[in-house]
């Protein structure tokens, strides 16, 4: 080898061996390489509420005879509520395990026995409360906020409406109805443009 060349393979050498020896003594820090993935940012509880709340909307039919609640504890989710059809039970508790940030679901959620007598129940509540010329502008949603959950007879409205009014006309709507053995008003009053959950 010539001398120049021998001169640059020791100058190589020797940063390398500063460069590996520095690298070694503790309590020197080391930059994190460009390609380390980051970890991911945990998400706010309210955040992930949001998230919760919306898949639990856009579920394929999520409707008015239906209500869906939930509770979260940390990374568990507690799925609660009464449905109609037992596809929307499984559905709810995969759609939000598919969730980033979930690592557990609890799932309450009662499934409504069939009856011919409940349906026919439902259908005729909906047109007494969503016909009444007052009550009608709550239907114009896709999913209605007012819902109407039927077991064995008895009535449970839940969600919310925008007045005491129309809480309790959709109530006296609602009793007006033939067969319906009770009533139970559990709808919620939230003025328009107030934040709802």
């Amino acid at each position: 080898m010539r001398p120049t060349r021998i001169l640059r393979f020791r100058i190589c050498l020797a940063l390398l061996i500063l460069f590996s020896v520095g690298s070694m003594r503790p309590g020197l820090a080391q930059a994190p390489l460009a390609n380390t993935p980051t970890k991911p940012e945990e998400k706010s509880p309210s955040s992930l509420s949001r998230e919760i709340h919306h898949q639990l909307l856009v579920l394929p039919y999520y409707s008015v005879f239906d209500i869906i609640g939930f509770t979260l504890d940390g990374k568990k989710v507690t799925l609660t509520g009464q449905v109609v059809r037992p596809t929307l039970k499984s559905q709810a508790e995969a759609a939000v395990e598919s969730l980033e940030g979930v690592a557990i679901v609890v799932n309450q959620i009662e499934l409504l026995p069939a009856s011919p007598a409940d349906d026919e129940l439902r259908r005729a509540t909906y047109r007494a409360i969503f016909e009444d010329a007052t009550l009608a502008r709550y239907a114009l949603q896709t999913v209605p906020p007012i819902h109407i959950i039927v077991k064995n007879g008895n009535v449970a409205l839940e969600g919310t409406v925008e007045s005491v009014s129309d809480k309790n006309l959709a109530s006296s709507r609602a009793g007006g109805v033939a067969n319906v053995h009770n009533v139970r008003n559990n709808l919620v009053v939230q003025p328009k443009g107030s934040a709802r959950e």
